[in-house]
């Protein structure tokens, strides 16, 4: 056994993390069809106005407003018909005093009309059109270039990118944008007794819960993840692994990051890069390990499922947002009221995974190895270092495992 030295205050250690963080600067051009979720990397100017035409708003009738103006109730215009054009087409007629086309919705504005009355503001017989209400000029017709005019900033550098976004790229007809690539998460778990899901257990071993459960944070926050091969517990394979691993922008690893014979990944950082911090005062999560290897970011954390997820959502997610230039990570919270007693550690922060149940926080954490201790929470209370003990009828904040 190795002691640890010293533990770090869980806010040095996060602005240590951040303070690590360098954002992705490589750029790759995709489709519009996959950038959901991906910052732009490059600003997109307008190269057309749309809509390129002056288009209807309204179903109803193209008129010269000014036609229309005496139209009431009692004493409704008569406008002869002249024709119609529905979306997708344009109008060989032209609108001329006491004329009127009938449009659809989006269709174009014929030519010589200045507003649309609505169907509902008239009635007609074979050749004419009877207006009871009148349109002012310009009335229920979208301008061209009422949504976006040419040579306007469409999209600034950094914007991410979601539904209404992509709409208005493919508005002005791109197919590609650039974007900055996803930041490479090499997800390194250790440890002899490490087999994958679907093999059979042999005493002593465990499924690798820790890789599924960081590959799926890591893609939900703005990472590609890079599988390694579980990693035995000696520094030979560690060494192997690292190669592949170091490619990467940053690598996580599981297990090994504690202070036993077999935790060796403390070893190989302090052999092949820098060591910045090596233990934290939060329950759960103490062994987590953080350095860097050349300009790669390694953040090593405990093999125990619980104590490996819960520090990547307070550590692991906060870098990897800023490696990937993807805003600030903002969970929901609620406070309720504590439904049974809890207790504490002294001296170290601790992040307790509650469940909500009729408006109170049930606590829901079990051991930092038991994945269920997360699994059936909707989130966490962060308990102070100095408190001991949370009485239960205590107003709690619960952030949620968004």
């Amino acid at each position: 056994m190795r002691p640890f030295a010293g533990t770090l205050p869980f806010d040095a250690a996060y602005r240590l993390v951040l303070d690590a963080a360098r954002a992705t600067d490589r750029v790759e051009r995709i489709a519009v069809e996959l950038v959901d979720g991906r910052v732009l990397a490059t600003a997109i100017l307008a190269d057309q106005d749309v809509p390129a035409f002056d288009r209807a708003a309204m179903d109803g009738y193209a008129v010269i407003a000014s036609d229309t103006a005496p139209a009431s109730p009692d004493a409704p215009v008569a406008l002869r018909h002249i024709g119609r054009v529905f979306t997708g087409e344009t109008s060989d007629a032209f609108v001329v005093s006491g004329t009127c086309i009938e449009v659809a919705t989006g269709a174009p504005l014929p030519p010589g009309a200045d507003a649309v009355v609505m169907v509902e503001h008239t009635t007609r017989d074979i050749t004419h059109v009877f207006v009871s209400k009148p349109p002012a000029p310009r009335q229920h017709v979208g301008p061209r270039g009422g949504d976006i005019r040419e040579g306007e900033s469409l999209l600034e550098a950094g914007a991410v990118f979601n539904p209404a976004r992509i709409g208005a790229v493919t508005a002005i007809g791109q197919t590609h944008v650039e974007v900055f690539a996803r930041p490479r998460v090499a997800i390194m778990c250790t440890g002899d007794e490490v087999v994958s899901p679907g093999q059979p257990l042999q005493p002593g071993q465990v499924y690798n819960v820790n890789r599924y459960t960081l590959e799926a944070l890591v893609r939900r926050h703005g990472g590609e993840p890079v599988i390694i091969p579980t990693t035995g517990d000696s520094l030979e394979a560690l060494d192997r692994s690292l190669a592949v691993a170091r490619t990467c922008d940053i690598i996580v690893t599981s297990g090994g990051s504690s202070v036993g014979e077999h935790d060796l990944v403390i070893d190989m950082l302090r052999t092949h890069g820098e060591v910045i911090f090596h233990g934290i005062a939060i329950k759960p999560g103490k062994p987590t390990v953080f350095g860097r290897i050349g300009d790669t970011i390694l953040l090593g954390l405990s093999g125990y499922p619980t104590s490996c997820l819960s520090n990547a959502h307070v550590l692991l997610v906060p870098l990897l947002r800023l490696t990937a230039r993807l805003p600030e990570w903002t969970p929901r919270t609620v406070t309720v009221p504590l439904a049974r007693r809890i207790t504490s550690a002294p001296g170290r922060l601790q992040f307790y995974t509650v469940r909500l149940e009729g408006g109170h926080a049930v606590p829901a954490f079990k051991a930092s190895g038991d994945i269920t201790s997360m699994a059936h929470a909707d989130g966490y209370v962060v308990i102070p270092s100095d408190v001991e003990t949370v009485e239960a009828g205590a107003m709690v904040t619960v952030t949620f495992y968004d």
